[in-house]
């Protein structure tokens, strides 16, 4: 392969990182701003060159949209429509890996005040309300109790509809700190603990460290079965450690490594940009 596209709304360290990546090993990349495109869905052509489109989109809904398009166009878009589907609502991504018999957090959907309280009190507080579609832990709480579930479930009543689809999971007993683990093509390629000392949450986003964590064989099996669960090529697969082994609880479509390549020294977009070249020759 001689080139590829990376389709972007917003460019960050990681597209850079890729670009720069793929010009070391003399491949083209050609930049193409999502915001900009006008595709004739009726149409097969996108005006697109390249036959492998890399989608990094932050946006999810400009991200899932023009993957469809692309795809119905004849692109290979990395990752699929299927994958971006799936793992970016959390619902669809919890119901896959659940499918795949892969361990994750027990989990329920709500869809009014009375059986989102229901469902926590079966999981027993503290309980942990997500939105189904989001990231970086934002509009996630941690529910202590059912003054505080009363208080979070009121507000969303008023929120747009999509936050009234309660997606509600148990609190996992774990060290403070997650996993977050990379796999391209089909391998664990690396994987970081990302640890806060002041948030429940550990999104490097919202100021985690990473600091290295070893693949060990479940990591790398877990990580592997993940991807697979959702038809992943190209993911970021969350874990936890609990009393009784390593759980996942989410797999991430357009995963950000800005903080993975430094802590760990491995060359994460080296290894996208081979595999994505790999796929011509397939």
């Amino acid at each position: 392969m001689s080139s590829f596209t990376i389709l972007y709304d917003v460019i960050r360290w990681e597209e850079k990182a890729i670009a720069d990546a793929a010009k070391k090993r003399g491949i083209d990349v050609h930049l193409v701003d999502a915001r900009e495109m006008a595709l004739e869905v009726t149409s097969k052509s996108s005006g697109i060159e390249d036959h492998v489109v890399l989608e990094r989109c932050v946006s999810h809904y400009r991200n899932i949209h023009a993957t469809a398009a692309l795809e119905s166009m004849g692109h290979r878009v990395v990752n699929s429509f299927q994958t971006a589907n799936i793992s970016s609502n959390k619902l669809f991504c919890s119901l896959a890996l659940a499918k795949a018999g892969i361990p994750t957090p027990r989990t329920f959907l709500a869809f009014t005040e009375a059986s989102a309280k229901k469902s926590l009190e079966k999981l027993g507080y503290p309980g942990v309300i997500k939105p189904v579609v989001g990231s970086w832990g934002r509009l996630s709480a941690l529910v202590k109790d059912e003054d505080f579930a009363t208080a979070v479930i009121e507000d969303r009543e008023y929120m747009y509809p999509m936050y009234q689809v309660y997606y509600i999971q148990e609190f996992v007993k774990r060290p403070p700190r997650d996993i977050r683990s990379f796999v391209v093509g089909g391998k664990t390629i690396a994987a970081i603990y990302r640890l806060s000392s002041t948030d429940w949450r550990t999104n490097t986003a919202r100021g985690g460290k990473a600091i290295p964590c070893p693949v060990t064989e479940e990591l790398n099996d877990l990580s592997i079965r993940s991807a697979k669960a959702v038809g992943g090529e190209i993911v970021g697969v969350d874990l936890m450690e609990s009393a009784q082994g390593m759980l996942v609880h989410e797999v991430n479509n357009t995963t950000e490594f800005k903080n993975t390549v430094p802590a760990t020294g491995i060359d994460i977009p080296g290894f996208m940009v081979d595999y994505l070249a790999s796929l011509e020759k397939r």
